[in-house]
């Protein structure tokens, strides 16, 4: 059977959030035949006839049946339910399976990759998902490459996002590459978006400062460490004389505590108190550098980057506060 490239299938599951479900039909439901692009033909589809629950508490009907993935050249499984529900009804997963058979590029933005994982689509290809699931992603499905800080992932037939609006980033990917920079900037124009966002997931990610309840050594320099993170003479050897223990059984103590070297860590919660200072004040990189331990702006970027995925600017411009 012949598939579309211009028609898009989208399988809604019942109690998806309502926000990953509009995102693909908003996206290939602007006509660009006007200015010489494509004009998607946008089938939705439901998990089962009938009512669909959403987490808002709004029902919705999808007006195709399953069938309609057959002539789909792309097909999409937004943001699912949350992992422990009800399982994916077999139906769905063989519409999945014989849409990507059939030579359909198959999405699953959010949660939705989950189903594409349990259709068998993942298995040694890399992808993502809401970093609040990962975790649980990768131990479900071990033979999938996890990336853990992507908005989006492209394997070709494959493409996975990270969670709700990187669902946005991964169709306007889709767009860009299979029709276009121009068709996936004027989509981006009408929904008043970045044509691409910069970084990945971890300048998203929620990452406290962790619970130092214990007394033990390791527990002693972190709290010494997180209470004089603006000295600059702060280093692994300081911590360790804190600990009471050599620079080698500190390191091992550390790494059964934290899971990470403590150098790694020490410079985790450096970027992590940079992050907090930027979208809260105004004050200059530099200055923002030295009250994390760097000694300046040009110190503290690589670290920054290479952690959060974007420049200390570009994060500070997204999550200011004001």
């Amino acid at each position: 059977m012949t598939r579309d490239p211009a028609t898009v299938g989208i399988v809604v599951g019942d109690d998806a959030p309502i926000l990953e479900v509009a995102v693909a039909p908003r996206v290939f439901g602007i006509d660009h035949s006007g200015r010489g692009g494509p004009r998607f033909d946008v089938r939705v589809t439901g998990e089962h006839p009938g009512p669909l629950a959403t987490t808002a508490g709004i029902a919705i009907s999808a007006p195709h049946p399953l069938e309609a993935l057959d002539q789909a050249g792309v097909v999409i499984v937004p943001g699912w339910r949350l992992p422990g529900g009800p399982p994916t009804d077999p139906r769905v997963l063989d519409a999945v399976r014989r849409a990507h058979d059939g030579g359909a590029t198959v999405a699953g933005l959010c949660l939705g990759a989950f189903v594409l994982a349990e259709a068998g689509l993942l298995e040694g290809r890399r992808a993502t998902t809401h970093w609040l699931v990962l975790n649980e992603f990768a131990a479900r499905f071990p033979g999938v490459e996890v990336q853990h800080d992507a908005l989006f992932v492209d394997e070709g037939s494959v493409v996975t996002s990270a969670g709700s609006a990187a669902g946005l980033d991964a169709c306007l990917h889709l767009l860009r590459r299979d029709h276009g920079p121009e068709v996936a900037n004027a989509t981006a124009r009408a929904l008043v978006v970045a044509p691409q966002r910069a970084g990945g997931q971890a300048q998203y990610v929620e990452q406290p400062v962790p619970p130092l309840d214990n007394a033990d050594p390791v527990t002693d320099a972190m709290r010494h460490a997180l209470e004089h993170l603006d000295d600059p003479g702060l280093d692994v050897a300081r911590l360790a004389e804190v600990a009471r223990l050599s620079r080698r059984s500190f390191d091992r103590h550390f790494r059964e505590a934290a899971g990470c070297s403590p150098l790694q860590w020490l410079l985790h919660q450096r970027v992590l108190r940079a992050q907090h200072v930027l979208a809260t004040t105004a004050l200059p990189i530099d200055t923002v550098a030295r009250t994390c331990g760097f000694t300046d702006g040009v110190a503290l970027r690589p670290h920054f980057r290479r952690i959060v995925g974007v420049p200390p600017q570009t994060y500070r411009a997204a999550f200011a506060a004001g």
